[in-house]
């Protein structure tokens, strides 16, 4: 599984605009980064994607946007992984 996540996540890095990614199990225990994603983050970002399904029950899963004025951060869980991919605007 590690050779597949870690080619999965250098094929994300790729598109444009793309600046990091990081993947997390439910625990928020960090299962890959690459680029300027920060392990340090890795648990409030399975927290901020456990609580969004929370907000809207009985859905797929939401899709939560981070922005500032320079970056976006994207997070979406899917199963037991939480994935944030970083995006420079």
């Amino acid at each position: 599984m590690e050779k597949s996540l870690e080619k999965h996540m250098t094929n994300v890095l790729n598109n444009h605009g793309v600046t990091g990614m990081i993947c997390v199990d439910k625990h928020g225990l960090c299962l890959g980064v690459k680029g300027n994603a920060d392990t340090k983050a890795s648990g409030c970002l399975a927290a901020i994607s456990q609580e969004a399904e929370k907000i809207i029950p009985n859905l797929d899963t939401p899709v939560v946007c981070i922005e500032s004025s320079s970056s976006n951060i994207l997070i979406k869980s899917h199963e037991d992984c939480t994935t944030a991919i970083y995006k420079h605007n």
